[in-house]
């Protein structure tokens, strides 16, 4: 959820699993695990790091709850199961792993997007909802660096259409309206093909995201670009029908929010991070959710990044 124009992504995602079970892009057994979410590492099942768990401040401890705000409608950083009410995601087995390594019990709550990094402190301890860590955000809260996001590409399977990110001009690419993706990427992309003489690309907007997974999966677009979660999680909804093109690019950090005045959390959180990255838990949790792709080798606990 870096800008505004990926806000967009976030509602028309919620929907994938709906609209592309009526297109038969899923079967029955897909459609269940996706309600139920993926199997995969438990976060209840993570140890108490007694270490670790000694440096939880003394006004966590009494409160015995890690309280987390995310804004659930993200699939699949952060985003509600077929009942409404109960979050899942990477993010939200994050903060549980989080919470069970300190000994805490986890509560994750719905909120709006905008009004968690202010709720810092007097109503959540952490803020988990796919923050990417720019100067302004810094400037009024500790961020923990967790994960990578940017753009990515996809084709079909076997990539039939011989589709090459080198030989773009005059193919059909599809992508989400109001994306960055659509704007600045694939409209620059297709100017710089009519400068050079070649023909334009076939941009193909479409409001939702399932829409151009949808054409990608029918064949009627050569490939589609998107955010890197979100590809990731549309390749795990597509019974192996769809593969990734090239790398991720554009990539920004994104960041675990807590309160400016309590830098002593900060720290415990990345000391956390590193710990579950160190002892393989976090890729476990996001080889779950299809996002490998943005796993960082470290956590650091207010990086510099750039505007």
């Amino acid at each position: 959820m870096p800008t505004s124009s990926t806000m967009t992504i976030r509602l028309a995602v919620v929907a994938t699993t709906a609209l592309l079970a009526l297109t038969g892009c899923t079967n029955a057994s897909q459609t269940a695990a996706t309600q139920q979410g993926p199997s995969g590492l438990d976060p209840a099942s993570i140890q108490k790091d007694e270490t670790l768990a000694a440096l939880v401040t003394p006004a966590l401890k009494a409160k015995g709850v890690l309280t987390v705000g995310s804004d659930t409608s993200y699939a699949p950083a952060e985003f509600l199961s077929a009942d409404g009410q109960t979050p899942q995601g990477y993010d939200v087995d994050i903060a549980k792993a989080i919470g069970a390594t300190l000994g805490l019990p986890t509560k994750v709550e719905t909120a709006e997007f905008t009004g968690i990094l202010p709720a810092l402190g007097p109503k959540y301890d952490l803020g988990i909802s796919s923050f990417t860590i720019n100067p302004e955000r810094a400037e009024t809260v500790n961020f923990v660096s967790y994960f990578n996001a940017g753009s990515l590409w996809a084709v079909k399977k076997g990539n039939p259409q011989k589709f090459s990110l080198d030989e773009v001009c005059g193919k059909k690419v599809g992508v989400q309206t109001g994306t960055v993706q659509e704007s600045p990427d694939v409209s620059d992309r297709s100017s710089q093909c009519v400068s050079d003489g070649k023909p334009a690309i076939d941009i193909v907007t479409l409001k939702t995201q399932t829409d151009v997974t949808t054409r990608l999966v029918n064949g009627s677009i050569d490939a589609m670009a998107a955010d890197s979660p979100v590809i990731g999680y549309a390749l795990s909804q597509t019974d192996d029908q769809l593969e990734v093109l090239g790398d991720v690019y554009d990539s920004a950090p994104q960041g675990i929010a807590i309160a400016k005045s309590d830098p002593e959390l900060s720290e415990l959180v990345g000391k956390v991070m590193n710990k579950l990255i160190n002892d393989g838990t976090y890729s476990k949790i996001l080889e779950k959710w299809n996002n490998t792709k943005g796993a960082v080798p470290a956590s650091e606990v207010n990086p510099v990044v750039g505007s």
